[in-house]
């Protein structure tokens, strides 16, 4: 995850100006959202309950492995576990393999995993993750060179798809429901586009031919404690619909606290290349403070990212908003 510097990198403007900021329907969208924005009537829907401790645990797993570093045996072996459990679940299941090169030139491979409810359903939505994390501690003031653990930047948002797909398999959906896993997310430094490869990846190569969904959801750092989710600006940009429903599903569901009426900066996040590349509005669900000392949250590329960060009230928020999100839009 890198921050966006005030004046872009002409890559990344490149992007920003030939895919123009689109909602569902295809309008440019306001980023001004200082009004308020109202709860359509709706018709109540039964929505199952998601449950934390679950979620919490899933994290746990993945951070016992130890760092899933690209290019080290963790990442296989992390990789398998994620495909059999996603898969577990799911209707079906893939990995989407491949070999990429990072920012200093090294080539390393790239499993990005798939999971789908419904594929024969054209209505689809898609939410994703990363579950890689940084090879090394770069804001850390000590032992920067080793990797982190990456509990909430990269483990919290897979933990709760996780057990998104969990609990949609226990309760049915109609609804056509794709989750990614992103990997080789956090191997970046400098330009935004040494980051995010293994979505960069995807969007120039779906795993199937002309795939399309309605919105994406990303997810990065959900878990930490005290986190609070704000309206990120190329998420506005170019979902803006896509934002007003996540956040009026937040309200819904009882946790508007964790998702404030209120828009901070644009970042570059998998989202960004889904959204310029793929041309399908996602948002980005992320703890990130355009004013905060470091922007993201406090232990961000750390080793203090670890299971200590991590909060089930954070998890049920995020997990639950989003079960309300596939719930009504079925």
């Amino acid at each position: 995850m890198s921050r966006i510097n005030k004046i872009f990198s002409l890559f990344l403007l490149s992007l920003v100006l030939l895919s123009p900021a689109c909602t569902e329907d295809g309008k440019t969208n306001s980023t001004n959202n200082n009004s308020t924005t109202k709860t359509p009537t709706q018709t109540k829907v039964n929505v199952p309950d998601f449950d934390s401790a679950s979620a919490y645990d899933f994290i746990k797993k993945q951070v016992d492995f130890g760092p899933r570093v690209p290019g080290t045996p963790i990442q296989k072996e992390c990789a398998e576990w994620l495909k059999t459990t996603l898969g577990s679940y799911t209707d079906e299941v893939m990995i989407q393999e491949s070999t990429v090169t990072v920012f200093n030139g090294k080539q390393v491979p790239m499993y990005n995993i798939i999971g789908s409810f419904n594929p024969d359903n054209p209505k689809r939505v898609m939410l994703s993750a990363h579950w890689d994390t940084r090879p090394f501690a770069d804001q850390d003031d000590e032992r920067m060179e080793e990797p982190i653990d990456g509990a909430n930047d990269g483990a919290s948002g897979v933990g709760v798809l996780l057990e998104i797909a969990r609990v949609l398999k226990a309760n049915k959906i109609d609804l056509g429901v794709d989750i990614f896993f992103w990997d080789v997310e956090d191997y970046g430094k400098g330009q935004a586009e040494t980051y995010c490869l293994g979505s960069q990846y995807w969007s120039r190569n779906p795993h199937k031919p002309n795939y399309k969904a309605k919105y994406g959801i990303l997810l990065d750092m959900v878990g930490a404690k005290n986190a609070v989710f704000y309206k990120e600006g190329h998420s506005v940009n170019y979902a803006g619909a896509t934002v007003a429903k996540v956040w009026n599903a937040a309200r819904t569901a009882g946790y508007s606290s964790f998702f404030p009426n209120q828009q901070v900066s644009p970042i570059t996040d998998d989202h960004l290349f889904i959204n310029a590349l793929a041309r399908i509005p996602t948002i980005d669900i992320i703890q990130y403070d355009q004013y905060a000392p470091k922007g993201f949250f406090e232990h961000w590329h750390t080793h203090g990212d670890n299971m200590s960060v991590i909060d089930k009230r954070t998890l049920k928020a995020v997990g639950q908003t989003l079960l309300q999100v596939l719930y009504e839009e079925q």
